[in-house]
């Protein structure tokens, strides 16, 4: 396949959006409700601040992910998914279904499963 039928591709150009190393992870956790940075790496084991923080930012420029930054002192930031980003539960709900019935892994609850790594090929 040329990289011009890839980009036309709907299964290429969602690979390409959600395949990256911890971005499912990422995204399961989320669906879950908002959550700030220090919860997401405490849930995510393993993943690297400036890791998450670029995966983060790579969802916010893909519009999956929305930052609010609240006026307090300390500043508060929490991240949540965006409509964009919540039509791709399904997906997450489809793998944890496939996992569960083709590979033999129980239901698991964000940061339960993260210490088995992340998802995706892609750093």
């Amino acid at each position: 396949m040329s990289a011009a039928s890839n980009a036309s591709c709907p299964v290429c150009r969602t690979a390409e959006v959600v395949c990256g190393k911890w971005t499912l992870l990422l995204i399961r956790d989320l669906a879950e409700g908002a959550s700030r940075f220090c919860e997401l790496e405490r849930s995510l084991e393993g993943i690297s601040p400036r890791t998450l923080s670029l995966r983060l930012r790579a969802l916010e420029e893909e519009g999956i992910v929305e930052r609010h930054t609240y006026p307090e002192v300390p500043p508060r930031v929490e991240y949540a998914l965006t409509e964009k980003g919540e039509a791709l539960v399904p997906l997450i709900d489809d793998m944890r279904r496939y996992g569960s019935e083709w590979l033999g892994v129980r239901d698991c609850v964000p940061g339960e499963a993260a210490t088995a790594g992340p998802v995706g090929a892609a750093a």
